[in-house]
């Protein structure tokens, strides 16, 4: 029986159904397989996964954030879990394009989501929880790389030697707990208000690893970027400040090409990871370069 079947009879034999359900395959991951579920007269999102060690993502770290971040009010309930799967409320929304994050209103309204998932998520947490310090996600993806023979191997060297420049750049943080995958697809607007779904890769960060990832992977103006900042922090920041977030911007670009990268040797999803790779390799070459000119750096 194929991948894709075992998965599709996992959901549907839950012990958690009223009765025989037929999940319906949901599109747009990239990381885990998810069906819809109707049972009862609701809907149900069905996220079947296993942890993957190689991207640091742990299902129990998954299940405490989910859990978390509904009891915090940002995310759909969590109404059953187990090894490998998990049972989430469905909502019915738009799921938001970079097009809808660039628009002036829709960020206005992420900013307080944002804050809360920051400020208010620890106060619910459950059990142990992970930490994501992006450098040494690159540092144990370069180990991977290199260890399996990755087709951008000989570009190893020269990208970790950037990171250590990036990760003194940022300097001293201040500790918040971070979703740390901020796609337009992970946000959902329901009409009344906004949910962020998909708790993976959550863990206690910096601050300027959700806002840069929000701007890099949204594609937001420099001007957007910097009002992004403004209402983030409640003034405006200095150009020291600005930097230190321009440096985790191109953290989280890096990181971004260097987990399709990775998912290029391991993944057996239906998704083009190389030209994944490639589009986030040059959307982190031209970061980097704007750092640098900012910074009055050398090449």
């Amino acid at each position: 029986m194929s991948e894709s079947k075992l998965e599709l009879e996992k959901a549907a034999k839950l012990p958690c159904w009223q009765g025989t359900v037929t999940p319906e395959p949901l599109s747009g991951g990239i990381t885990n397989t998810n069906f819809i579920v109707s049972d009862g007269g609701d809907r149900f999102v069905v996220r079947i996964g296993e942890d993957i060690p190689v991207h640091g993502v742990m299902r129990f770290n998954e299940q405490a954030a989910s859990q978390a971040a509904f009891k915090a009010g940002v995310s759909p309930e969590v109404v059953y879990a187990e090894p490998g799967a998990l049972v989430l409320r469905f909502i019915d929304g738009q799921t938001l394009t970079p097009e809808d994050i660039r628009q002036d209103d829709m960020l206005a309204r992420i900013i307080p989501l944002i804050l809360r998932v920051h400020r208010t998520i620890p106060r619910y947490l459950k059990g142990p929880s992970l930490v994501f310090w992006v450098f040494h996600v690159l540092r144990d993806y370069a180990q991977t790389l290199r260890h399996e023979g990755s087709r951008m191997a000989t570009e190893l060297n020269a990208l970790m030697e950037t990171s250590e420049t990036l990760e003194k750049a940022v300097g001293a943080i201040d500790l918040i707990y971070g979703h740390n995958d901020l796609l337009a697809a992970n946000f959902i607007d329901d009409g009344d208000r906004l949910w962020l779904v998909d708790w993976d890769y959550a863990g206690y960060n910096s601050a300027l690893f959700d806002l840069g990832g929000l701007a890099s992977n949204n594609g937001l103006s420099s001007e957007q970027e910097r009002w992004l900042l403004t209402a983030y922090f409640g003034s405006e920041r200095d150009k020291s400040s600005y930097l230190r977030y321009e440096a985790m911007k191109c953290a989280s670009l890096l990181r971004e090409a260097m987990w399709s990268m990775v998912q290029e040797i391991h993944s057996t999803l239906d998704f083009d990871f190389v030209g994944y790779t490639d589009e986030n390799m040059t959307r982190f070459r031209s970061a980097l370069e704007q750092f640098k000119t900012n910074g009055d750096l050398d090449g």
